[in-house]
């Protein structure tokens, strides 16, 4: 039953986006993984390599963040992940005519919410784990949210059916490949985020 659920809201989602952004292409890529999950995974939009493979986090974010959920003891068969933006927002070289990517503009993140809400409601898991600054404005509906200053801090969020889950602020696994001073701290809060689930839930590692 909520693979048919799934199903119907990946096709919804998938013609909502080709009649909004029509004629030009936009190649929708959609979340996937246990629909039973106790933990969910949002990030900020697929970029080229999941844009290929219409999978979301299997480029090199998604090895880094494959890395750090094992130290958890979660397989990722065991999680469902997505992303707030269901395609790749990308800018491009005026030079080269290379595409490269960039951060969802307030619009395009409006767009997808809806569908995102949905996901949520339809897996229902007991945590979301946000991954970055896109997510965690998005999720919490607070624009001057940061990341910096939100990581590892648990919150209730509550959503429009009138259930509550619990939010997990992370980086985004993409930041370390930028910045691997940061890796520790990821590290760290990885560690928090398996400490909540045990306690919580006797999850995780």
């Amino acid at each position: 039953m909520e693979k048919k659920k799934y199903d119907r809201l990946k096709k919804e989602c998938f013609e909502y986006i080709k009649d909004v952004f029509a004629p030009e292409e936009r190649i929708p890529v959609f979340g996937e993984g246990n629909l039973g999950a106790r933990v969910m995974l949002v990030g900020e939009a697929p970029g080229e390599e999941e844009t290929v493979q219409q999978r979301p986090f299997v480029g090199k974010a998604g090895k880094i963040l494959d890395t750090f959920i094992e130290t958890l003891g979660i397989g990722r068969e065991e999680l469902y992940v997505t992303n707030v933006v269901k395609f790749r927002p990308v800018k491009k070289n005026e030079n080269t005519g290379r595409l490269s990517n960039r951060p969802p503009t307030r619009q395009e993140v409006n767009l997808c919410m809806p569908f995102l809400l949905r996901e949520i409601q339809l897996v229902l898991p007991d945590v979301v784990v946000s991954l970055g600054n896109t997510a965690l404005q998005a999720l919490t509906s607070n624009m001057r949210a940061t990341i910096g200053k939100e990581h590892a801090k648990v919150e209730n969020m509550s959503l429009p059916g009138g259930e509550t889950v619990f939010l997990f602020p992370l980086y985004h696994p993409a930041s370390i490949i930028y910045n691997r001073s940061l890796a520790r701290v990821y590290e760290d809060d990885l560690e928090k985020l398996g400490r909540f689930l045990r306690e919580h839930f006797d999850a995780g590692a």
